[in-house]
């Protein structure tokens, strides 16, 4: 059933964005009178699930039919607009334009005036950005609806005032339980759950720690990068261990403890702090520790037995709002389209950044591109309205940047030519267009052959 609900968030957001990636450039070749011969949600190899046209003064509709028709062919100034059954995506095929469909045999005849190569090269220019306009438009729209409907909540750095706790990773690099963060390279960082995102995006030489009342400067070796980028969880958040439940099941359900218990040592050495504890259990395990325990005003020492994983099977209280003082940012209508706007700016500088990481060998990036399988991973197990919008604006954006690359194939790759035509005055043959798009082709199906490969080995 989980698995189903993934797939179901996949498909609605794709297909979200990608009908509004397309109609960005259906929009604007209509606005310049160029044919668009079909527009569809999906691939439809040789068979549609259903397609629309408009000739002869009415609308006709057929499902689950050929391709090939020769009374919908006879009819090429309108628009068939149609589902495929391929669930990868969609298109929007425009008469005269050298495009994945490779039809060369329709540039073989004389250019047409409605057609994408006889308009100006400006024009052509915005038919091409229009897919990557109108992603980035919708993710500023999402982003405002999300911050208007639900505000804004996060921890700021400065405000975890228990510092980090770290894994293996973070250990080895010279980062302790407790340190609090204060900068990257002599950059604050504000949001304490971005913290291994920042030093990721900044490749940070250095990090600058409150230890203590000591101020530690940590030297960040690139040769940690890889691992930064596959180890989650470097500064997970250290917050007072304070017991929220007891499960029957639970091998210290009888020994004592009770809701609200807050522990103040183990075995008679002073720790409070969840990442201090966990540490100390994982010591013990399989054996028998002594906690001590505050209750209301009252301190009491209390047995635990240590379970053979490092653990004594409580359920912590992790109610933030009683240890922290979270920082919450409300907005009316007007004030959330700005800051749906800057969210949205952030969001893609951040991400060419991460790009950046990935066409870097050293970094070892590359091995964590993923494909569909990836995507549906981010996608939570039980349906969140928040949640979801969030990630088709996050995908929204990522979208349009990767579209805008300058990779021949992809939009970025017609806009490159478009905007060398523009300062030269010299189109491009179609020879060279239809080369061009080969090449690129063939490197988007590697790079999906990449990407299908990390996630098949993630799966084992």
């Amino acid at each position: 059933m989980v698995i189903l609900l993934k797939v179901i968030q996949v498909i609605l957001a794709l297909s979200l964005l990608v009908i509004i990636h397309e109609f960005g450039h259906y929009s604007f070749a209509k606005l310049f009178k160029t044919r668009v011969e079909k527009f569809y949600l999906f691939f439809n190899p040789k068979i549609s699930l259903v397609k629309f046209k408009k000739f002869d003064g009415k609308w006709h509709c057929k499902a689950f039919s050929k391709n090939e028709d020769e009374q919908w062919d006879a009819h090429p100034e309108t628009t068939e607009y149609g589902i495929g059954w391929l669930p990868l995506g969609g298109y929007c095929k425009i008469s005269g334009m050298i495009d994945e469909s490779m039809d060369k045999e329709a540039l073989k005849l004389p250019p047409q005036p409605w057609e994408f190569r006889t308009k100006p090269a400006w024009q052509r220019f915005f038919i091409m950005f229009g897919g990557v306009f109108y992603n980035f438009i919708l993710a500023i729209i999402l982003y405002a609806a999300i911050l208007g409907s639900w505000g804004e909540e996060y921890l700021r750095n400065e405000d975890a005032v228990y510092g980090i706790g770290v894994n293996d990773l973070s250990y080895e690099m010279g980062f302790r339980n407790g340190d609090r963060i204060l900068a990257f390279d002599g950059r604050p960082t504000e949001d304490f759950f971005q913290l291994q995102v920042d030093l990721l995006r900044s490749r940070a030489s250095e990090a600058t720690v409150l230890r203590g009342k000591d101020t530690v400067s940590i030297e960040i070796d690139p040769i940690y990068t890889p691992a930064i980028l596959n180890t989650p969880g470097m500064f997970s958040l250290a917050f007072p261990f304070v017991v929220a439940d007891l499960q029957d099941n639970s091998i210290n359900a009888g020994a004592g403890l009770e809701k609200g218990d807050r522990f103040i040592a183990l075995d008679a050495e002073e720790m409070h702090l969840v990442p201090d504890i966990q540490a100390k259990l994982a010591e013990s395990k399989g054996s028998e520790v002594m906690a001590r325990v505050l209750r209301d005003a009252d301190t009491l020492d209390i047995a635990l037995q240590v379970d053979t994983a490092g653990m004594i099977q409580v359920l912590l209280d992790t109610d933030l709002t009683k240890y922290f003082s979270l920082t919450t940012h409300e907005y009316g209508f007007f004030s959330a389209i700005p800051a749906g706007a800057e969210k949205a700016y952030n969001t893609v500088r951040n991400y060419v950044k991460e790009l950046g990481l990935i066409f870097s060998p050293k970094t070892e990036a590359y091995k964590s591109v993923g494909s569909f399988i990836a995507i549906g991973r981010i996608f939570p197990d039980t349906w969140d309205w928040f949640k979801f919008w969030s990630l088709c604006a996050l995908l929204s954006i990522m979208l349009g940047v990767l579209n805008i690359l300058p990779i021949p194939a992809l939009d970025g790759g017609h806009i490159l030519f478009l905007i060398v035509e523009m300062i030269t005055g010299r189109k491009p043959s179609d020879k060279f267009l239809e080369v061009a798009e080969t090449i690129g082709i063939i490197l988007l199906i590697l790079l999906m052959l990449l990407a299908f490969g990390n996630d098949i080995r993630s799966l084992f």
